[in-house]
């Protein structure tokens, strides 16, 4: 057994440390990128990012919009995984397979399709003007609106998999005993649903809130120019202006983001349990 055991280390440990480097010197080049400033050691690109009011909006616009797209996904995910695991089996199967469906399509093609529906000749805008509510189409697309409906449609799959997976963990009779016990809907999903599917939540917030923040080509196409986010400017302060000290600021920032909103998830997740 122990021979089986050294063995089966050697063979892993070279995929071990080759992933470890992979990831490792990545990170650690971005690290000496962000963290100097004229040769030496500073916080001088961090000052410099963020005492810009541009640079500051992008910033907030780019919290915002993964906080409510993370937000919306849990509370559609929550009714998507319920309505899911209560399901027969072979409708549970085709009803799991049309939400993993869209994980298979190009996020361009699933992109593309907003700009069909929020477009000036969209599907949208044709109907606004065909039922007489505006003379002139509406200007739908590089809103906000329109890259948190992309995001959304973007990520969601990603949270209903997350809470349909913890939400088969739950007991079966652990939810009828509390509405025998005179517990309401809203009290079985705080009391019962909630703490016993909080793994599920932090996983599914974490990739939902990572991917809001990381996407380039959902923001890029739907924002454009009118709505930046971090990852568009990183791009731009990449390809436009070979500000390489900039761009590692901001990549930098998305890495802090996305490990401060799981430890903070895994914080809320251990306080309510």
């Amino acid at each position: 057994m122990f021979r089986n055991t050294r063995e089966g280390l050697a063979l892993a440990l070279p995929a071990a440390i080759f992933s470890t480097l992979l990831f490792l010197v990545p990170v650690g080049i971005l690290l000496s990128e962000a963290f100097r400033s004229g040769g030496s050691w500073s916080l001088q690109g961090y000052i410099d990012f963020f005492s810009t009011p541009l640079n500051r909006t992008v910033f907030l616009r780019t919290l915002k919009l993964g906080v409510l797209v993370a937000g919306t996904a849990a509370v559609i995910g929550y009714a998507a995984a319920f309505c899911i695991v209560n399901l027969g089996p072979k409708s549970r199967g085709k009803v799991f397979g049309m939400v993993v469906l869209p994980l298979m399509i190009s996020p361009v093609a699933r992109t593309y399709a907003w700009i069909v529906i929020l477009g000036r000749t969209g599907i949208v805008n044709e109907a606004i003007t065909g039922l007489g509510l505006s003379d002139t189409p509406l200007r739908l697309l590089f809103t906000e609106t329109a890259v948190f409906l992309g995001l959304l449609q973007l990520f969601l799959p990603l949270m209903i998999i997350s809470l349909v997976s913890a939400m088969e963990n739950i007991p079966r009779d652990v939810i009828p005993a509390a509405r025998v016990l005179g517990a309401s809907w809203i009290a079985v999903f705080f009391k019962v649903i909630l703490p016993l599917t909080k793994e599920g939540l932090v996983i599914g917030g974490t990739l939902v809130f990572t991917g809001a923040l990381t996407a380039y080509i959902t923001p890029a196409i739907l924002g454009g120019s009118k709505v930046l986010m971090l990852e568009t400017l990183l791009y731009q302060r990449v390809n436009v202006s070979n500000d390489f000290v900039s761009a590692s600021v901001i990549a930098m920032i998305l890495i802090v983001m996305s490990f401060s909103a799981n430890l903070l998830l895994k914080r809320i997740a251990t306080a309510r349990s």
